[in-house]
């Protein structure tokens, strides 16, 4: 029996791969853009009625839920994507992170997960696809989960995700789709991390900006836990590959509401105009416009490229009564994020247009 040879590397030459060159898309900026999406989901296919699947395919939730009784549910999620970072541990780190996030935004605990690896086995080392795990290992011990288990296959291009189970208590579930209107929005991270890493694939990031947007993609939105608990809570989702804009949109149809954004208040990851003057730009960003174009007013240049910029790991967008403000903003200021405890924008009574930024 012939044995099976993997391709050798030198340390020095493993070091200077760059895994974003294996990819054609970067995190979550590799997602079907959400009009070409809507159109692959389309179905006249009747599925059987099930009472116990509380979230599904009927919303545009970030995890289905279902009812295991005694007043609980159980989340399920995936989620995976191409390089989005060079080095293979923190791609690791990220992608798992990023799909944890989905638990979070539900206002769910995470309780396992199981990998989703893609190698390109003849041009990549097997000892790079280890890091990639081992990052992945990280970060589930960080949100106090085993890695369980996984699935892996040879692929043109590393793919890597994780598929997580979490469990709720019903009471705390939070949707997407639920916001109530005068509802004040928050938003937990800064935007921009798809243009700081396209920046970096062009070779054109500024040396004090390196790791920023790595290190933003690897924090773990466990706040998204405590938020579920609060009744003042109405909604809650995860900002990722359609970008803010794309989120906010979903938001508020769901709930047959607008929404009123406030742009000065958009927390940004640093100037980005240095980076969109030079189009570092992923190409998803006038992906996710050519579907948001109708439903949106006020928007500029430079709001465009930001607003539309698909993000990995993004933060929690929530939406809460006005009431809670000063209880809210407290909360978020004890949890180490006081830079973010101020409403971006409101949700207001449904408009012609769905998205009218100020």
């Amino acid at each position: 029996m012939t044995m099976l040879r993997f391709p050798q590397h030198d340390r020095k030459k493993m070091e200077d791969i760059k895994l974003t060159q294996y990819s054609h898309g970067a995190g979550c900026g590799c997602k079907i853009a959400p009009h070409v999406l809507e159109e692959i989901l389309k179905s006249d296919f009747a599925a059987p009625h099930n009472n116990k699947l509380i979230v599904g395919n009927s919303t545009k939730d970030d995890a289905a839920v279902y009812d295991i009784g005694n007043g609980q549910g159980l989340i399920s999620t995936t989620d995976f994507f191409m390089p989005i970072v060079d080095d293979a541990a923190d791609f690791g780190k990220i992608a798992s992170a990023n799909a944890i996030s989905d638990v979070y935004a539900m206002g769910g605990k995470p309780l396992m997960a199981v990998a989703i690896l893609g190698w390109p086995i003849n041009k990549l080392s097997t000892e790079l696809a280890r890091k990639v795990i081992d990052g992945a290992r990280s970060i589930c011990a960080e949100a106090g989960i085993p890695l369980a288990g996984g699935h892996s296959i040879d692929s043109p291009e590393p793919i890597f995700g994780l598929a997580v189970t979490g469990i709720i208590d019903l009471k705390n579930l939070k949707q997407n789709d639920t916001a109530k209107e005068g509802d004040l929005l928050y938003l937990t991270k800064k935007i921009g991390v798809g243009i700081l890493t396209t920046a970096e694939k062009k070779e054109k990031l500024r040396e004090d900006h390196k790791g920023v947007a790595a290190q933003q993609m690897m924090l773990l939105n466990k706040v998204g836990e405590k938020f579920g608990s609060l009744n003042y809570v109405n909604a809650m989702t995860d900002v990722t590959g359609f970008g803010l804009l794309g989120h906010l949109i979903e938001m508020a149809e769901g709930a047959g509401l607008s929404a009123e954004l406030d742009y000065s208040k958009v927390p940004l990851i640093c100037d980005l105009s240095f980076y969109t003057s030079q189009m570092c730009v992923p190409d998803n960003s006038f992906r996710n416009w050519s579907g948001y174009d109708p439903k949106v007013s006020g928007i500029t240049g430079d709001s465009l490229l930001t607003l539309c910029d698909p993000q990995t790991n993004g933060g929690l967008l929530v939406t809460i009564s006005p009431a809670a403000k000063n209880e809210f903003e407290q909360l978020l200021a004890a949890e180490g994020l006081e830079e973010f405890a101020q409403p971006v924008g409101r949700m207001v009574m449904k408009e012609e247009k769905v998205v009218r930024i100020i």
